[in-house]
C-alpha cells in the first residue's frame, strides 16, 4: 500500500507500512550470499543482546571481553583484544570503560613492565556472573528460534568460517 492508499484510507503511519515493504524488496543475490546471511544473523542476535543487557548497559565487545579476562585471569591486555579480533585504539578505549566501571583492572604483567596484566575486580566477577545467567537466556532464544540439532550443528561451521579471517591474519611464517 503506498502513501496515496494510506492517506485515502485515513489510516497509518510510515511504522506501519516497514515491515510489509521490507518483505517486498528483491535482495537478488544477497539471499544467496553467505556473507550478507550472516551478517543479517548477527544484526538480529546483536538486538536481543542489547534488549537483554540495556539495563546493565553491556554491548556484546564488552561482555567477550569480561568473559576473555574471567577465563584467562592475568593475561596480558595486548593478547585479550587480539584473541578477540578487536583494534588495538577500540579495545584501550573498552578497557577504559570497563576499569572506570570498576569491572577489570589492569596490574603490571609479570616479566613485561611495557604491558598490563588484566584481571576482574570482585564487582566485575559479580556482574559476569549475571551476565553469562542473561546470555544463556538470550542465547535460548536463538535455540528455540532455529532448533537444537540446527543449533548444535551450527557451531562447526562457524568456526570453520571464522578460521578463514583468523587464518588470513596470521604473520607470515606462522
Amino acid at each position: 500500500m503506498g502513501a496515496t492508499a494510506r492517506s485515502r484510507t485515513g489510516g497509518g503511519d510510515e511504522s506501519d507500512e516497514a515491515p510489509r515493504e521490507r518483505a517486498a524488496i528483491d535482495y537478488g543475490p544477497l539471499d544467496r550470499r553467505l556473507g550478507y546471511l550472516l551478517r543479517r544473523a548477527q544484526i538480529a542476535v546483536f538486538r536481543d543482546f542489547f534488549a537483554a543487557f540495556a539495563d546493565i548497559d553491556i554491548r556484546p565487545g564488552q561482555y567477550s571481553i569480561l568473559t576473555v579476562i574471567e577465563a584467562n585471569p592475568g593475561l596480558r591486555q595486548g593478547a585479550v583484544g587480539e584473541a578477540l579480533g578487536i583494534k588495538r585504539a577500540n579495545f584501550v578505549a573498552m578497557v577504559d570503560e570497563l576499569e572506570t566501571r570498576g569491572l577489570l583492572r589492569r596490574d603490571p604483567s609479570p616479566g613485561d613492565r611495557r604491558s598490563y596484566a588484566l584481571n576482574l575486580t570482585a564487582k566485575g566477577a559479580r556482574l559476569v556472573a549475571e551476565l553469562h545467567i542473561r546470555a544463556e537466556r538470550h542465547e535460548q532464544k536463538i535455540i528455540d528460534a532455529v532448533g537444537a540439532d540446527t543449533y548444535r550443528a551450527l557451531a562447526a561451521p562457524l568456526r570453520a568460517i571464522a578460521a578463514i579471517g583468523e587464518a588470513e591474519d596470521a604473520p607470515e611464517g606462522s
